[in-house]
Formats: C-alpha cells, sequence, structure tokens
C-alpha cells in the first residue's frame, strides 16, 4: 500500500492548485462566497503537510506589512473553511490541515508524525463503524468523531537509524 503522506521535498504548488480549485466548486454549489480572505487562508494551510496555526497564518498574511489582518478575519475564514469541510482542526497541536475529501462526508483519522510534524488523513470505515457501535452500545451520541493518530511516517522511520 502507497503512503498516505506525500514525499517531504514534493512540490506543494498542485496541492494548494488542487484544493483551491475544489474549495472554489464545492462553495459556488452550496451558493457560498468564497473571498479572497478565505482563500488565502486556505492557500496557507495548504502550502504544507503540517497543521498551520491561527497566528502562523496571521503571520503570513501580514508578513508583506501593506495592510494589517485582525486575528478576527483568519478565525473567521478558518470557521468557514471548516463549517464547509474544507479544513479539519487538530485539536492536540491547535492547528489546521486541509481536508483531503472535501466533497464526501467523513469522520476523518489524522496519522500525525512526531518526527517531521506531517499529518496524512484517513478515512477507515471498520474504525468508523467500530467506533459508531461502540457509542451506540454506551448510549452515546457522536458529535465528532476525528482521531488522532501519532508516531512516525514512513520516511522519518526510514531514514532514522536506530
Amino acid at each position: 500500500m502507497p503512503s498516505v503522506f506525500p514525499k517531504p521535498a514534493h512540490d506543494h504548488t498542485h496541492c494548494v492548485d488542487e484544493a483551491l480549485s475544489s474549495a472554489e466548486r464545492i462553495c459556488r454549489e452550496r451558493g457560498a462566497r468564497f473571498t479572497d480572505i478565505r482563500r488565502e487562508v486556505l492557500s496557507f494551510i495548504w502550502s504544507s503537510h503540517e497543521p498551520v496555526g491561527a497566528y502562523e497564518i496571521l503571520a503570513m498574511m501580514n508578513k508583506d506589512g501593506d495592510t494589517q489582518v485582525a486575528p478576527m478575519t483568519v478565525y473567521r475564514g478558518l470557521d468557514f473553511l471548516m463549517e464547509h469541510g474544507l479544513v479539519h482542526r487538530i485539536a492536540s497541536r491547535n492547528a489546521f490541515v486541509g481536508c483531503a475529501h472535501p466533497d464526501a462526508s467523513h469522520s476523518g483519522q489524522f496519522l500525525i508524525c512526531r518526527e517531521c510534524g506531517r499529518v496524512a488523513e484517513i478515512d477507515e470505515d471498520a474504525i468508523n463503524e467500530a467506533l459508531r457501535h461502540s457509542a451506540k452500545r454506551a448510549g452515546f451520541d457522536v458529535a465528532s468523531p476525528m482521531i488522532e493518530i501519532e508516531g512516525r511516517c514512513v520516511d522519518c522511520r526510514d531514514t532514522r537509524h536506530d
């Protein structure tokens, strides 16, 4: 099975372009406005496969110094992107990653590499079913079934000499 993690040195341009194209289409289909600010926030998130915090995004947006974006602007952009399934919040990092499957309704499990910091999204039906079954048996209504799994990605594991 191929790695769900892109190679560390791959060109993110394709990732950003694909994410922006999908976001434009999804927002158009839903009648939602994909503003320049929302586009910029999503672009910064997809510029890496590592989780990006709101204040990192703010710093990137204010880097040129021409205009100063307020933190609330970034948070509103993030809220919109999460509401439309375009990004996910990685709670353990208090940061955000782009959604690999924005068209599909899914729970998502996130593999987080402790060494390089990259995050890969997977969506295993067996895990989802096990969670739904266990929650139902416990009388629990699941609101957010996202799972964060820490470990080492294949690239870090293969380059480490123990």
